[in-house]
C-alpha cells in the first residue's frame, strides 16, 4: 500500500494554525503574568518553556491543532501505525526550525527556474 503524503499546501496551513495558535498563547501568557505585580522568573521560564514545547508535546501524544485540522498525522518511519515519542519529536521541531526555512527557499528557487524555462521555450 502506497503511503500518501500531506502536500505542500497542507502543510503550509497546519504550520499556519499552529503558529496563530502558539502567538494567541504568547500574548495570554503575557496578559496573565502582566496582571500580577511580581512573578517570579521561574513561572515566567515555566511559562515560556511550555510554549515551546506546544509542537512535540501534542505531535507526540496524538497531533497538533493545525495537523488535526488538516488530517496530517506524523508516524515513526519503522512504523506507519506507530506515534513519534516526545524525545523524536523534540529533535523533529528542532530541525523543522532550522532546515525548514531552507526547504521553502529550495522549492520557490526550483519553481522560479521552471517559470523562466518555461518562458524561453514559449510554452504557456
Amino acid at each position: 500500500m502506497e503511503r500518501e503524503y500531506p502536500t505542500i499546501l497542507e502543510r503550509i496551513k497546519s504550520t499556519t494554525i499552529d503558529t496563530i495558535i502558539i502567538i494567541a498563547f504568547m500574548y495570554f501568557a503575557s496578559e496573565i503574568l502582566n496582571s500580577f505585580e511580581n512573578v517570579p522568573d521561574f513561572i515566567r521560564m515555566i511559562l515560556f518553556a511550555l510554549i515551546l514545547l506546544y509542537e512535540p508535546i501534542l505531535t507526540a501524544f496524538g497531533a497538533t491543532i493545525g495537523n488535526e485540522k488538516m488530517e496530517i498525522r506524523v508516524r515513526s518511519n519503522a512504523n506507519h501505525a506507530k506515534k513519534i515519542n516526545f524525545f523524536q519529536a523534540v529533535i523533529r521541531v528542532i530541525l523543522k526550525y532550522l532546515l525548514g526555512w531552507l526547504s521553502f527557499i529550495t522549492l520557490f528557487l526550483v519553481i522560479k527556474e521552471e517559470l523562466f524555462m518555461i518562458m524561453q521555450v514559449g510554452v504557456s
